[in-house]
């Protein structure tokens, strides 16, 4: 093994090269790597004096120039910081009423939340519809918290997002017999309306005044008008007195349908299940899908031409 040596050594007591037996040219500096460590007072770091933060004259003077604004919010350099601010706020909700016992979601109070659009116009950023929904799944587990321990904070908290007018609140008048042993009920489809008033009686059936064969020409168009009667088989035991307008005979035909049935609910509440299953019960939302420019009709290209 060679010999260490140091900077100072003579060249002579230098190593050869192992091919031409010439002394090396300049030695090797590693003196460096074997500099005792000192911990010497001169060397040792002085700390500074610690500050007194409660006492106002020890504090170091002010720099107003160097001095710049640190906003409130975390989220204020970001692209959306209302929306931020928003989501951790109702997170940090979440995670401090998260133990606080729950209703089942059926059991929960219906609320309208309001929609991306809404929500935009309350904060005035462009937000996401995926990212909104995130802030309605929070509120959604908040609403589900029980009504009776449910903290106001919470509750100033969800009430800024839900909509000015809840349409769930909004109460159907129940429909009543009148003095005259009359149940009036209400059926539209696509463009016509219908208001039936449903009597005990032994099967007439009036349309504006008219018979029912003098109203609708064709036979399908009869039954439809009174097939709530005839599913139930109680043809022959109500009067039907109907007022009709707008739309064709199919519309008016089936919006009786629906105001017979719901009529014939307020005689008999209990025919409900099986007028359901008759199809009389909900109301029919198809339109005849409008026409579009450049287009035959609603969805029919004209034919294409070569030449």
């Amino acid at each position: 093994m060679a010999p260490r040596y140091s900077i100072n050594l003579p060249i002579q007591l230098l190593p050869r090269c192992p091919y031409c037996q010439a002394p090396a040219a300049r030695p090797l500096r590693q003196a460096s790597l074997f500099r005792p460590f000192t911990t010497s007072i001169s060397r040792r770091a002085i700390a500074a004096p610690p500050i007194d933060f409660a006492s106002q004259d020890n504090l170091p003077p002010l720099n107003v120039q160097n001095a710049r604004v640190v906003p409130a919010s975390p989220s204020y350099f970001s692209g959306r910081p209302d929306f931020t601010d928003n989501l951790l706020n109702l997170q940090a909700l979440l995670r401090k009423y998260q133990t606080l016992p729950t209703v089942a979601p059926g059991q929960a109070p219906r609320v309208a939340w309001r929609t991306v659009s809404q929500y935009r116009l309350l904060v005035g950023e462009p937000v996401r519809a995926s990212k909104y929904h995130q802030v309605v799944e929070v509120l959604k587990r908040l609403n589900q918290i029980h009504p009776a321990v449910m903290p106001p904070e919470l509750q100033d908290a969800m009430q800024i997002y839900k909509r000015d007018v809840n349409p769930y609140a909004v109460v159907k008048r129940p429909s009543v017999i009148d003095d005259y042993g009359r149940a009036c009920g209400i059926g539209r489809r696509k463009s016509s309306s219908a208001k039936v008033y449903l009597v005990p009686g032994e099967g007439q059936v009036l349309v504006n005044g008219k018979s029912i064969n003098s109203i609708f020409g064709r036979i399908h168009d009869r039954e439809s008008a009174i097939w709530a009667l005839k599913a139930t088989d109680r043809i022959d035991k109500y009067n039907v007195w109907a007022l009709v307008s707008g739309g064709g005979t199919t519309g008016q035909a089936e919006a009786l349908t629906l105001g017979t049935a719901k009529a014939l609910m307020v005689h008999e509440p209990d025919l409900k299940p099986a007028l359901r299953r008759a199809g009389c019960v909900t109301r029919d939302p198809r339109r005849v899908e409008r026409k579009k420019p450049g287009k035959l009709k609603a969805r029919k290209m004209p034919a294409w031409v070569k030449r």
